[in-house]
C-alpha cells in the first residue's frame, strides 16, 4: 500500500511538471562577445599596432540578445543599440571594419515541427529562409556548473564543415575543412528545447554557448512575465530554401 501511495504522488508530481512545463514563457537576455586573432605581417605592421586594433574590434563586437520562448516556438534577435553596426578599429594610421551580418533580423524556431523561418537581407534584397532545424547529436559529459540562480549541465557536439576563405590576389575563395566544436551549458530547472541563433535540441533552455570564437552568455531571465509572450513568425521578403539562399549568396560573393 505503502509503494502505492508512492507512485501515485510520483504520478502526481509528473502530471504537474508537465502542465507547468506546457504553460511556461519566458524572455531570457544574452550578451555575446567574440574571439579573434588579426594575422599580419608584422615588418609592416609593428605588433602593439595590431594588438591595439584586435583590443578596439573585440569590445564592439559585443552584442546583446533577447531570446522569447513558449514551449514549441522561439524568437532570437539582437537587442536594438546605438553601437550595433559595423565594427570599426583604427590606429598606427590603419583601420579595419567587421560586418557582422544583419543586425535587426529576426529568427523564429518551432522546435514541435523542427522548422525555422530566418530574415535576412542580401546585398538589399529582402529574404525569409525557410528550412528544417539543424539536427545536433548532443553528447552530455555529466559535468555541470552554476550559472546565476540555475545549474546547468554539459553537453559538447562537434561536426566537420566546408570553410571559405578570400584571399587577395586569387581569382576564387579556397575551401578548406574546419572541425567545429561546440559547448552548450543548460538547465533543466527551465524544460524548453530552445537556445542562443540557430542551437535547440536540449531537454533544457541553453545558458551559455561557445561556437566557432563566440560566447552567448545568458545574463536574466524572465519566467511567465505579466506581460503575455508574442512569438513572431516572419512575413516579409521573398521564400526561400536554405540551401538556394547559399547558392545565391556565393553567387553575389563572386
Amino acid at each position: 500500500m505503502n509503494i502505492r501511495i508512492l507512485f501515485l504522488a510520483f504520478a502526481l508530481m509528473g502530471s504537474i511538471f508537465t502542465a507547468t512545463a506546457q504553460g511556461l514563457t519566458g524572455r531570457a537576455f544574452y550578451k555575446s562577445s567574440s574571439s579573434f586573432k588579426i594575422s599580419m605581417d608584422s615588418t609592416k605592421m609593428a605588433p602593439d599596432v595590431i594588438a591595439d586594433l584586435q583590443k578596439q574590434l573585440k569590445k564592439q563586437m559585443e552584442r546583446e540578445y533577447v531570446l522569447t520562448f513558449s514551449q514549441t516556438e522561439s524568437n532570437w534577435k539582437q537587442v536594438e543599440s546605438l553601437g550595433a553596426g559595423p565594427a570599426t578599429a583604427s590606429s598606427g594610421g590603419a583601420s579595419i571594419m567587421i560586418s557582422t551580418g544583419n543586425q535587426d533580423r529576426l529568427l523564429y524556431k518551432n522546435v514541435a515541427d523542427q522548422s525555422y523561418i530566418k530574415e535576412e537581407d542580401l546585398m538589399g534584397r529582402g529574404f525569409l529562409v525557410k528550412d528544417s532545424l539543424n539536427t545536433y547529436d548532443w553528447e552530455l559529459t555529466g559535468e555541470s556548473k552554476q550559472i546565476g540562480d540555475y545549474t546547468c549541465q554539459k553537453a559538447t557536439y562537434t561536426r566537420i564543415v566546408d570553410s571559405k576563405v578570400f584571399s587577395m590576389g586569387k581569382d576564387e575563395m579556397e575551401t578548406s575543412k574546419d572541425t567545429v566544436n561546440v559547448t552548450a551549458w543548460f538547465t533543466m530547472q527551465i524544460p524548453v528545447s530552445h537556445g542562443p541563433d540557430d542551437f535547440w535540441g536540449l531537454p533544457g533552455l541553453i545558458l551559455e554557448l561557445q561556437n566557432r570564437g563566440t560566447t552567448y552568455i545568458a545574463e536574466r531571465i524572465v519566467l511567465n512575465p505579466n506581460e503575455p509572450v508574442k512569438i513572431e513568425i516572419p512575413k516579409k521578403g521573398e521564400m526561400i530554401s536554405s540551401k538556394d539562399y547559399e547558392a545565391l549568396s556565393e553567387e553575389k560573393m563572386q
